[in-house]
Formats: structure tokens, C-alpha cells, sequence
């Protein structure tokens, strides 16, 4: 096939692409994670809320007034705890948002690209349901080598952070726990150096923090950034066994259909 383009990244759609990805985080931050910047005010209003509603409970021959007090600061630190843990879920929620809506993106515009030069549907279906690591290998197998990128290890972080948001406990736990643990702080560790490596970590130690969020945002806006604008065709080129099989599936099924046609 010579030198003939078999992926075109054209340069107003990638400018949409992270134009699109940018707006996303950028009202999540401000419709969303803004409503917890001031936990700590919002669990001492709560406490005073406790006390303003039970006031009428108080009776100075029966009740000590520092019981009182007590309670209302257990209320104050239990609001504070689930406000806080809302927090964390938020945005977690904003981070499998924003990976799904890039992961869509990435697999059309690969389908899109090529129905320009092979027809069937089986090379489609796989590229919509196989893991991003076998994506990779396409990319990779193209001359693209995104796997030797800065953004390859926040994508693949990320897509194990919400793999375990999602699912829980599981393969892509293991994984993320053996190659990505900053996402899973051992927050007892720096209690006492006597918990650290128990294994007792298990999902719902998974936390993203703001600049954690970050980095997973420049990543995907980096990824995009590094699309070539043309990814050719060449003598050597290689596809992986998944794609190739795919390719030979769609040729087949064609070659029946022809063969039906004829009388």
C-alpha cells in the first residue's frame, strides 16, 4: 500500500478533543468540588445546629452542660467525616468521568479512522472491547510508541483507579496496589511503622487527591497533544495478533458474502 495514511489526527478536532476534556474539569472543580472547600466551617455549623436543636432538651438541675457540648462535637466530627468522605467519592466520580469520556473518544476516532480503509465488523468490535493495554500495542505496533511516553503510566494509573472505583476488589486492585500504591495511602503507616507492610489495604483505601486529579487531566490532554497527524502505512508494519485475527474475520466474512452472490 506504499505510504498511504491509515490514521489522520485532524487538527480542529484534537483542539476539540481537549477543549472539551478541559471544560469537563473545569466545571466539575467549580459545580462540584467546590462545595467542600470549607468542610471544617460546615461540621462546626452542624455542631451549633445540634446544640440550637436540643437546647430545649437542657435542664440545668438534671443535665451537665458539658455533655451537652460533648455531644455536639461528636456531631460535628461525625458530619465532618461523612462530608469528607463525599469528597473523596466526588472526585473519584469526576475522574472516571473524564477517563471514560477520553477512552470513547480515543476508540471512535481509531473506528472512524479506520472505516477509511477497511470495512467489517469485526475489527471495530474489538477495538470498542479490548483493554487499553492491547490499544497500546496497535498504537505501538503503528510506529506510535506511546507506550515510551510520560503520560502512558498516568493513563494506566488511571484507568486502574477507576477500574477499583468501580468494581472493588479484584485484579485491577492487585494491580494498582503492586504498581500505583500512592493511590491507596497507608494512612495507619504514619501512625506506627508496625502497620506497614501488612497487606491489610483493600479498596476502600482508594483516594485521588487534587493534584493526583491533576496529573491524570495534563495526561490525557498530553496524550492528545502527541497524536501524530498522519500514522502511515509501511513494509514492516506488524499488527497485533488481536487486530490481525480481527482484519482476517471481516475478510472472510466478506469473501462468503461475494461467494453467496453468485448464481
Amino acid at each position: 500500500m506504499g505510504h498511504y495514511s491509515l490514521f489522520q489526527m485532524w487538527e480542529p478536532h484534537r483542539q476539540s478533543l481537549i477543549k472539551g476534556h478541559l471544560f469537563y474539569v473545569e466545571q466539575a472543580r467549580k459545580r462540584l468540588l467546590s462545595q467542600f472547600n470549607d468542610i471544617e466551617g460546615e461540621a462546626d455549623k452542624a455542631a451549633e445546629s445540634w446544640l440550637d436543636a436540643n437546647k430545649t432538651r437542657f435542664d440545668p438541675d438534671f443535665h451537665d452542660p458539658g455533655d451537652f457540648y460533648e455531644s455536639a462535637r461528636d456531631e460535628g466530627i461525625e458530619f465532618y467525616q461523612l462530608l469528607y468522605e463525599m469528597r473523596d467519592r466526588t472526585r473519584l466520580s469526576v475522574v472516571a468521568g473524564m477517563y471514560h469520556e477520553w477512552d470513547k473518544h480515543l476508540r471512535k476516532w481509531l473506528t472512524d479512522e479506520i472505516r477509511h480503509w477497511h470495512s467489517g465488523e469485526a475489527v471495530s468490535g474489538k477495538v470498542w472491547t479490548v483493554d487499553f493495554g492491547k490499544l497500546a500495542d496497535l498504537m505501538d505496533s503503528l510506529g506510535w510508541r506511546v507506550r515510551d511516553q510520560a503520560y502512558f503510566l498516568k493513563l494506566d494509573a488511571c484507568r486502574l483507579v477507576v477500574n477499583v472505583y468501580k468494581h472493588g476488589k479484584g485484579n485491577s486492585f492487585d494491580e494498582l496496589k503492586e504498581k500505583y500504591p500512592e493511590y491507596l495511602p497507608d494512612l495507619l503507616s504514619k501512625i506506627s511503622e508496625d502497620f506497614l507492610g501488612l497487606g491489610y489495604l483493600d479498596y476502600t483505601h482508594l483516594v485521588v487527591s487534587e493534584s493526583q486529579l491533576q496529573g491524570f487531566s495534563d495526561a490525557i490532554v498530553a496524550f492528545w497533544k502527541n497524536v501524530p497527524k498522519d500514522i502511515l502505512d509501511h513494509e514492516d508494519l506488524e499488527m497485533p495478533d488481536w487486530f490481525a485475527r480481527a482484519i482476517s474475520v471481516d475478510q472472510q466474512t466478506a469473501s462468503h458474502q461475494q461467494g453467496g452472490l453468485n448464481p
